[in-house]
């Protein structure tokens, strides 16, 4: 059986986009593959984060991998900064990284341009990226157009670790998501619906209230023809919530179509808010559940046990071929 990593960051809540393009998707992946769920949240301290945030969005995103339908019998979730290993990991991926290549990287040149003082994780942390996954001789990685960029470099330094001391690192594949799971945000349907975004009105997040998704959808920016029609160029508002509107329901775009031939956006948005307010409800009810019991906390010391004794191994195995420590005789 393959293997898969992923690892979501514990910022800010999960939203409707995360959840269509990347958990719903991860639900059925576990029946397939021996899967690894990390929450990274030594990844989110690349910027400054409030402790007491941080710690309830870990607890938090957690409980809603769970909520979604990640069972803990079939899959590992657990807390990257539990593991050890996957900061003696990234030691060992920064130690055979260049300076040069690190600077490439598109995200580190967004987010440090202009700013007068930035942090040296956010140079270094796609060694610890490409530890996490190389840590679980991890076969395939299923990120977005945005992480395609890490992947690669996680795949170079792979191949050079295996050709400077020893062949014992996997080589990962790439897998972007299915076409058509890109969810846009509701205020500019140019751009992925994002939980960094500051407008508030612009995604939906998977704990929000049914008034507030309500609110969000009819203020959703659509155009002035008035017709349900689904045209990604021309059309991009309105083809976004088609999206999520078959997704959620299982309906084709082309019966929606049919189905609101005629009508104006009024019928169609309140019909989508219904669809979206039913869909998450059993994911809030069971969230709730998980908040507020013992059972959470069980499933990630496992999760914690499972990819301690398995990024352990690996650890050992790299160490053991760069000459560090002793040599057991």
């Amino acid at each position: 059986m393959k293997t898969i990593f992923s690892g979501i960051q514990p910022s800010g809540t999960i939203t409707l986009g995360n959840y269509i393009g990347a958990l719903s998707q991860f639900v059925e992946l576990q029946d397939e593959y021996n899967c690894f769920f990390c929450i990274v949240d030594q990844h989110a301290i690349t910027v400054p984060q409030d402790r007491m945030v941080l710690r309830n969005n870990i607890r938090s995103l957690a409980a809603l991998y769970l909520a979604v339908g990640i069972d803990p019998n079939k899959a590992t979730l657990f807390i990257q900064s539990e593991v050890p290993a996957h900061a003696q990991g990234a030691w060992l991926m920064q130690c055979i990284s260049y300076i040069g290549e690190l600077e490439r990287m598109t995200q580190f040149k967004d987010k440090s341009t202009g700013k007068d003082a930035v942090s040296a994780a956010l140079l270094t942390y796609p060694p610890l990226m490409a530890a996490d996954i190389l840590l679980y001789s991890t076969d395939i990685v299923p990120v977005g157009e945005d992480q395609k960029q890490h992947l690669e470099l996680t795949r170079d330094l792979a191949e050079r670790f295996n050709k400077k001391y020893n062949d014992i690192l996997t080589i990962p594949e790439v897998r972007i998501p299915k076409v058509g799971a890109r969810i846009m945000s509701l205020q500019d349907p140019t751009k992925k619906m994002s939980k960094s975004d500051t407008n508030n009105k612009a995604t939906i997040t998977l704990l929000d209230e049914p008034a507030q998704i309500t609110k969000k959808i009819k203020s959703a920016v659509t155009d002035s023809e008035g017709i349900v029609k689904f045209d990604r160029e021309n059309k991009p508002g309105v083809s976004n919530l088609l999206s999520i509107y078959s997704i959620l329901s299982g309906e084709s775009i082309q019966s929606l179509e049919e189905k609101y031939e005629g009508k104006g956006y009024g019928d169609f948005k309140s019909d989508l808010a219904n669809v979206v307010v039913d869909a998450l409800k059993p994911i809030q009810e069971k969230y709730n559940e998980l908040m507020n019991s013992t059972e959470l906390d069980d499933i990630l010391d496992e999760g914690a046990a499972k990819a301690n004794k398995v990024a352990g191994k690996m650890i050992k195995k790299m160490e053991n071929a760069m000459g560090l420590g002793r040599k057991r005789r």
